[in-house]
């Protein structure tokens, strides 16, 4: 399920400069743009590691706020955490993802979209945009996208296909890791498995 939500979430951050673009239109707009580009590429169909990295770099992570998904995850002892432990949790974090899901982007060009209307209200600075995934054969399955506008424009904080959130799946394991061994010990776990990836992620610790 892990995979399932990463691949939503990578996917649909693919634009650039829409800064006032509304979070409904952001969605929309980039998961169409997204397909097109896997469509059209038939290395990034193969799986082909080093672009499929080189594209969620440019076209994904920067439409994330990282700080709030690796507060959310890591729960109370983020509260606890010094300035330079919170920085290399957000790269950790923000490595992990990119690296454990870049292989699932391919399967992202067969998907058929629903994308439901937007509640909001004028001054709402949080909100939640939803996709429906429409399967042959199959249930539906509800993508929700958690998004809260900043000052660069809204980004995306959390995503639950299902239910299941992006965020809360990895809060067990983390909780777990900073029991045995505090923030430390889940900054050596996070570095550790990203270290033992086979391809590297360029860029990874940035904001």
């Amino acid at each position: 399920m892990r995979n399932w939500i990463a691949c939503a979430a990578l996917a649909f951050a693919a634009a650039t400069g829409a800064q006032d673009t509304p979070p409904d239109e952001l969605v929309k707009g980039v998961m169409l743009e997204i397909q097109a580009i896997v469509a059209q590429d038939k290395e990034l169909q193969a799986g082909d590691h080093a672009k499929t990295i080189a594209l969620i770099e440019q076209k994904a992570l920067p439409h994330f706020n990282f700080g709030s998904m690796t507060a959310l995850a890591v729960g109370p002892a983020w509260q606890k955490a010094t300035p330079e432990q919170k920085k290399r949790l957000v790269a950790g974090f923000r490595d992990l993802l990119a690296r454990t899901y870049a292989n699932s982007l391919s399967a992202f060009r067969e998907l058929r979209l629903d994308f439901r209307p937007l509640r909001m209200k004028p001054a709402d600075t949080d909100v939640t945009v939803r996709v429906r995934v429409l399967q042959s054969g199959a249930q539906p399955v509800d993508i929700e996208y958690d998004m809260e506008k900043t000052v660069r424009g809204w980004k995306c904080y959390d995503v639950r296909v299902a239910g299941i959130s992006l965020v809360v799946n990895y809060r067990t394991e983390f909780a777990n890791l900073v029991r045995d061994g505090g923030v430390d010990g889940l900054i050596k776990a996070l570095e550790a498995k990203n270290k033992a990836s086979s391809s590297p992620v360029a860029g990874a610790g940035k904001k």
